[in-house]
């Protein structure tokens, strides 16, 4: 059974993913920690303890871990407030009551232990900054034993990016801008690595038609939060969304869904491209997913937010 720890950094697409966490089969999640990112912090953990009430299907033990990981350069802040929304949609909170807790240790600790103590390696899943790996690296270097493959939503392998800040020249991604410095730390180390880069899929797109299969499915709740989540997410065509972090988790569970080659980069740290990648023969070697199965990536999908308790 694969044994996993996820760390997110709290927006709808992390959410979502962490709800398929929550109800998917033949795993074990044994944590999950949320960094201060894309969404904020507080509505973030507030909400995944919610969905554990609600979704934790195969009834793991979890208390949701608080990160207090630090931006190098922080998400705009009109991308962070859906999390707000999310944790006030009524299907969260109509029991009016929260029972699984926050962990005790912030979230870098938090997955020291979980890795520590784990009876086999672990399948780790970030859809956020790698700082929190970064961090957890340094108090324990020892913990990259622990872990069996790191699977990231960040970065870009082909020089085009998502970031447009008077700091930057618009090359790199979010999740390695927010730190790139922890970025070249989990490169420096030997875990095995595969990325979803913003290159990575055109395949599934957020879309009216992928709006609309929620809304006929919504007599499952699982999908029915799915659906309310992704409605707080306006689409503007010119500037299409996709979705990289539950391609990442799907992926994570179920590798036949993309395709993948190897490729050698290093992260740019300082400067206007701070946080930019680029192909180095010398460079990191890392699995970069070059395409989804759409129709075996939302059949995964669907199975996972049918079931119910």
């Amino acid at each position: 059974m694969k044994q996993i720890y996820f760390n997110h950094d709290g927006n709808i697409d992390d959410l979502v993913s962490y709800l398929l966490l929550l109800q998917a089969p033949d795993i074990k999640l044994l944590g999950v920690g949320a960094i201060d990112a894309d969404g904020f912090i507080d509505p973030s953990v507030a909400a995944c303890r919610k969905m554990t009430d609600l979704f934790n299907l195969r009834g793991d033990e979890l208390a949701v871990a608080r990160s207090n990981s630090r931006s190098v350069n922080q998400f705009p802040h009109d991308w962070r407030m859906a999390t707000y929304s999310f944790n006030y949609l009524p299907i969260l909170n109509e029991k009016g009551s929260v029972d699984t807790p926050q962990a005790e240790l912030p979230a870098h600790l938090d997955m020291v232990e979980k890795l520590k103590h784990a009876k086999e390696p672990v399948t780790l899943i970030m859809t956020g900054p790698l700082t929190d790996l970064a961090r957890a690296l340094d108090v324990d270097p020892d913990i990259e034993q622990h872990i069996k493959k790191l699977y990231w939503m960040g970065g870009s392998l082909d020089g085009h990016g998502n970031v447009a800040m008077v700091n930057a020249d618009g090359s790199q991604e979010w999740n390695s801008f927010w730190d790139p410095y922890a970025v070249k730390r989990v490169f420096d180390s030997n875990i095995p690595i595969q990325i979803v880069g913003l290159e990575s899929t055109e395949e599934i797109p957020l879309n009216d038609e992928l709006h609309q299969h929620w809304a006929s499915l919504r007599k499952y709740p699982a999908m029915d939060l799915v659906g309310q989540g992704y409605s707080l997410i306006i689409s503007i065509p010119s500037a299409e969304l996709y979705l990289w972090d539950v391609l990442t988790t799907v992926s994570a569970l179920y590798p036949e869904v993309v395709e993948t080659e190897k490729a050698k980069a290093t992260v740019i740290t300082d400067g206007m491209s701070a946080g930019s990648f680029r192909r180095d023969p010398n460079g990191r070697e890392v699995d970069i997913v070059t395409k989804a199965n759409k129709e075996l990536f939302f059949q995964k999908m669907d199975e996972i937010l049918e079931r119910t308790k």
